[in-house]
């Protein structure tokens, strides 16, 4: 019979590793937790859900980011026009060599009163922002679950993992099906919940 290398330098100490009691003790262990009554007569169904993807492809995800984007819009491309003429403002002002001092005054004044617009409105724009993404996130995290808690009772599931894990293999993930819920019952929120 092989030994094993020594396993000190992590920490483990070697007694441990060698002693084929221990390894017996944690190998039965481990079938006896799988063979419990309820997962001796059925097994055990257990399911998998990308949340990435759904959060990618969920319709009501990708409501919610259009409206978000269509609400914003009009405000920041407003900021993105003050922010351009800021800068043809501070480039006038450095090519201009012929300004009295009272002129360069009030255009600095301009710049900085501008300047200073610009990043009250951006501030009030981004705290907005994330006041609405989070209230919306809340509530499509809660519709997510709903269709997970959905699926997994309709499927007779006994455990669902969401992402990230380690590995999933294809055969237990159900994303698609929790997609399909969700695209099922999108008509039915667009009526509750209009934008």
């Amino acid at each position: 019979m092989l030994k094993p290398a020594s396993t000190k330098h992590i920490g483990y100490p070697a007694r441990a590793m060698t002693s084929p009691k221990r390894g017996m003790l944690a190998l039965l262990a481990i079938v006896f937790f799988w063979l419990t009554p309820a997962a001796a007569q059925d097994g055990v169904q257990i399911g998998y859900v990308d949340m990435e993807r759904l959060f990618d492809n969920a319709p009501q995800v990708v409501a919610a980011r259009e409206a978000l984007d269509q609400d914003f819009r009009p405000r920041n491309e407003s900021l993105l026009v003050d922010e351009a003429r800021l800068e043809r403002m501070r480039q006038r002002l450095a090519e201009a060599e012929d300004l009295d001092a009272e002129a360069r005054f009030d255009m600095e004044r301009e710049i900085r009163n501008l300047s200073r617009s610009i990043d009250r409105r951006r501030e009030d724009l981004s705290e907005e922002l994330r006041f609405r993404t989070n209230a919306e996130k809340k509530a499509l995290e809660e519709t997510i679950e709903l269709a997970i808690k959905e699926v997994a009772n309709d499927g007779d599931f006994d455990l669902i993992l969401t992402s990230p894990v380690a590995f999933a293999s294809p055969t237990i993930d159900i994303t698609e099906r929790v997609l399909e819920w969700l695209r099922d019952d999108f008509p039915d929120s667009n009526h509750r919940n209009p934008h």
